[in-house]
């Protein structure tokens, strides 16, 4: 226990030595589910998460750079038809990625994934630390395991949802 808190305070590989220590006092079962179903699920979705996210960020900051060049261009275009073009090509643009992000559901998906990756940490701390709802033995890594499939499922529940065409299939992607 003292090497888990001083592991902690000094911040070095925190959260990987922690969890190797707190591992290592698991059964089999247990430490193979962790390792081979939460960890990696841990990892998907705060991947997407930050994918999703850069995304969304870059193409919000083109649509803000080109919307604040319109008004500028459009004072100095005069008669020169190349800038007018220009203009009108820019609110192509504009509309064009908001489009892709509507469609995409960058935000959203951003938003849902770090939100996953987020409750899905919360359990695994409060089950490896015999936390809240886990501090009884009987039963806790079944009720965890239910826990943690049921919050796997719900997400998988609302992309089907969520891509449902109106003819009720779900379309690819």
């Amino acid at each position: 226990m003292f090497k888990l808190i001083t592991t902690f305070l000094k911040g070095d590989n925190m959260d990987t030595d922690i969890y190797k220590e707190l591992y290592k006092e698991m059964n089999s079962s247990e430490r193979f589910y962790f390792e081979n179903r939460l960890d990696s699920q841990i990892k998907w979705y705060d991947t997407k998460s930050i994918s999703t996210h850069k995304k969304y960020k870059r193409v919000k900051f083109i649509i803000l750079l080109c919307s604040s060049l319109i008004p500028f261009l459009v004072v100095i275009s005069e008669s020169k038809i190349c800038l007018k073009i220009f203009i009108g090509l820019l609110g192509v643009l504009i509309t064009s990625l908001e489009g892709l992000s509507n469609i995409n559901k960058y935000q959203e998906h951003w938003l849902e994934y770090r939100s996953i990756c987020e409750t899905l940490q919360h359990e695994k701390h409060m089950y490896l630390y015999k936390s809240g709802i886990y501090s009884e033995p009987e039963n806790r890594f079944t009720f965890f395991v239910e826990r943690i499939e049921s919050i796997i499922s719900k997400e998988n529940i609302n992309w089907a949802n969520l891509n449902k065409n109106e003819s009720g299939d779900v379309k690819n992607g």
